[in-house]
């Protein structure tokens, strides 16, 4: 399927940015190789995800999947889902679509001033399941820290699954982290099997948090939704927030809410902020043999 020519979009959720492919219209056999040279800021399109739309597999309107820039597919992106359920609303007209990811259902509707909101589900918040590597009763904080012993610079992460792995870490200042440099070894840190996110919260205020993300194979990112969605849900664990906050993030801002629980367990997570299309144009045919353009 490599001899046609294959067309995409440039989309971006608060500067967290995709190359989306919609594979069922261009169909492709999507290989690490390929989805790196694509992703490649310096000889492809370049890109935090690239995302594919795939017929769906369960009755919903479209499977999502998604590679980081390494190549490597991962179960949830938040900032995606809001791109993928902009077009997907607009190709159907329907009020709600549902979006297939290999984490589960994400559900996007519309919101105000051209905004979109997705239904990220239900936080997983025991320790096998987020997972860790030993067991920890409380996921509210666990052992873990990073710096000098004793005067530690971050520690006792809240750590939290939303469809991927985070920890999240509370600081007085956000921005006298350097992420860059902790970031890559708490990712790979032997506590998380699978890696994780590894972000820096500031709460400003009840309903106003500001946080930076280290993604666990793309780097630092100007947005992460689903970290968003994690600080959140570890702030109202930790009666830091009310339920409904802001998050700032480096390239904006998006609303979450955890709504309350019921009787059928934690309430789902829903996210509210914008999803723009930057541009689009057609693959570069050696982009699909994997290789630099």
């Amino acid at each position: 399927m490599t001899g046609m020519a294959h067309h995409f979009l440039k989309m971006n959720g608060l500067g967290n940015d995709f190359v989306v492919l919609d594979l069922r219209r261009d169909p492709l056999v999507l290989t690490d190789a390929i989805a790196r040279a694509i992703a490649s800021r310096e000889t492809g399109i370049g890109c935090d995800q690239l995302i594919t739309i795939e017929h769906p597999r369960h009755g919903g309107d479209a499977f999502m999947g998604i590679r980081n820039r390494d190549g490597g597919a991962v179960e949830a992106c938040g900032n995606a889902a809001r791109c993928i359920g902009k077009l997907l609303l607009e190709e159907t007209g329907k009020d709600a679509v549902t979006i297939e990811t290999p984490a589960g259902n994400t559900v996007a509707t519309r919101a105000d001033e051209g905004a979109i909101t997705v239904d990220m589900g239900a936080p997983k918040l025991n320790w096998d399941e987020i997972p860790l590597s030993e067991e920890f009763r409380d996921t509210r904080a666990i052992e873990l820290e990073i710096g000098p012993l004793g005067a530690p610079i971050m520690h006792s992460p809240g750590v939290v699954n939303v469809g991927n792995p985070h920890a999240i870490f509370f600081v007085d200042d956000v921005d006298a982290i350097d992420l860059e440099r902790s970031g890559p070894m708490l990712e790979h840190h032997p506590l998380f099997p699978e890696r994780a996110n590894i972000s820096v919260a500031q709460v400003l205020s009840p309903t106003h948090i500001k946080l930076r993300t280290w993604e666990r194979g793309v780097g630092l990112t100007k947005a992460c939704g689903t970290a968003a969605c994690a600080a959140t849900v570890v702030a109202i664990r930790r009666r830091r927030t009310e339920r409904k906050i802001t998050v700032t993030l480096p390239g904006g801002d998006l609303t979450v809410e955890w709504l309350p629980d019921t009787d059928k367990g934690y309430g789902h997570i829903l996210m509210t902020g914008d999803a723009t299309l930057d541009h689009e144009g057609t693959l570069d045919p050696r982009l699909l043999s994997g290789v630099a353009a």
